[in-house]
């Protein structure tokens, strides 16, 4: 198995964890707004979503030992010995056309028009191994995914190969949703954003869309 990157060495850590904390202020080095590393809970019993907007970061965390967290809940009122990091999203907002017809009558999720771009790149996945293209031949993957803000569809295929599923493309106001692969072998799922993803076209176009929104869970070869 490859050595994972230092964004996945975060998953298993806790809220308060002095690794997650270094890494947070890491990030808030690069950001000129106060209080970055200030998040907004959302509590569930079975979920813990600390969303950090001015770094586009939300991080889920999962209870554990039987924990049952309320609804509602501010950050120091978590128990955060009983949460384990277990995914997280990256988000980046790539420039569109706004007054372009494919823009007229979309929407996002209401949550995601909070968050600002991710602050650091690139950001850098081990990756490696063979996979398979869409002809059934197998290829040699290179060592390591570079994301940047500007990776676009057809650099995340030619790097991790064919996703194992994807969607999106169309919705119910001509197109709202954006197309998203997901190779599940990296623990990786990609949202993509801009004009290009969206429509009855999307998938054409797909392949010069940049990213929105970056999902890391627990791959397969890491259960």
């Amino acid at each position: 198995m490859a050595s994972q990157s230092p964004v996945r060495h975060l998953f298993g850590l806790n809220p308060s964890s002095s690794e997650l904390s270094q890494y947070l202020a890491t990030l808030a080095a690069h950001v000129s707004t106060p209080n970055p590393t200030t998040p907004e809970v959302k509590s569930y019993p079975d979920v813990v979503y600390l969303n950090y907007y001015l770094l586009g970061l939300s991080l889920l965390f999962i209870p554990a030992s039987g924990y049952k967290p309320k609804a509602g809940l501010q950050l120091s009122e978590l128990n955060n010995d009983q949460l384990i990091l277990d995914s997280l999203d990256i988000y980046n907002i790539p420039k569109s056309s706004i007054s372009g017809p494919r823009s007229k009558g979309s929407s996002s999720r209401t949550a995601e028009l909070a968050f600002s771009s991710f602050p650091l790149y690139p950001l850098v996945f081990d990756v490696g191994g063979e996979v398979k293209d869409k002809d059934g031949n197998v290829q040699t993957r290179p060592s390591i995914l570079e994301v940047t803000s500007q990776t676009t569809g057809k650099d995340f295929v030619q790097c991790l190969g064919e996703p194992d599923r994807k969607g999106g493309g169309a919705g119910p106001s001509s197109g709202s949703i954006g197309i998203w692969c997901e190779w599940k072998r990296d623990g990786i799922m990609v949202e993509f954003g801009g004009d290009e993803a969206k429509g009855p076209q999307a998938w054409e176009r797909g392949k010069d869309a940049a990213w929105k929104v970056i999902t890391l869970f627990l791959s397969n070869s890491c259960k």
